[in-house]
């Protein structure tokens, strides 16, 4: 007898399911408009969660298909997201891509891992295309006050005029040419920004 309950239990859940089925169907049919606008909802609520879960995965910014694609080839954009993906790969948090035309002297703002606020100003430029002092002028007059930042770093796929080395020297802010770019990029933690 307990068998014959649960064969009948088995077909009253069948039953049900079809006349929810049914019913909903029914609705759906009646509301066409309303059952897409709910989908649309769900399916966005779906979208956000996925990504907010994906962005928890390591760092958000695009990954280079290989650590030794040139950041020549990079557009300044490109260049930007490279760096902040540098920073976050290297255990910086907060790090915000702001790069524009009113950045006032910023492209990435970052956290460091010792906890204080930096700044660093791209510059994607050719290799025979020096950074001049101007550009170090810039960051010093806005680092602290504009952006919070407790240090800067200008980083070049190029390289600095001596003015702008011994500017920079000065003022304390710190210089990656070509050459300490490809160091932090190979996992040299003492070419670093912050370090």
């Amino acid at each position: 007898m307990p068998a014959k309950k649960r064969q009948s239990h088995g077909w009253l859940v069948g039953v049900v399911l079809v006349v929810l089925v049914l019913t909903v169907a029914r609705w759906v049919a009646a509301h066409q408009v309303l059952a897409a606008l709910i989908l649309i909802v769900i399916a966005a609520a779906a979208v956000t969660v996925g990504v907010a879960r994906f962005r928890g995965r390591g760092p958000r910014w695009r990954r280079p298909l290989a650590l030794t694609e040139d950041p020549h080839r990079m557009s300044p954009g490109e260049f930007e997201e490279f760096l902040a993906w540098l920073c976050e790969r290297d255990g910086c948090r907060n790090v915000t891509v702001v790069g524009g035309a009113n950045d006032l002297g910023a492209d990435v703002l970052y956290v460091d891992p010792s906890g204080r606020r930096g700044l660093i100003q791209a510059k994607r430029y050719a290799p025979g295309n020096s950074v001049g002092n101007e550009h170090v002028q810039i960051v010093n007059g806005t680092y602290r006050d504009a952006h919070n930042a407790v240090h800067a770093a200008i980083v070049t796929t190029s390289h600095f005029t001596k003015a702008a080395q011994a500017y920079a020297h000065r003022v304390g802010i710190r210089l990656l040419d070509d050459e300490r770019l490809d160091m932090w990029v190979r996992g040299y933690a003492h070419a670093a920004p912050w370090n």
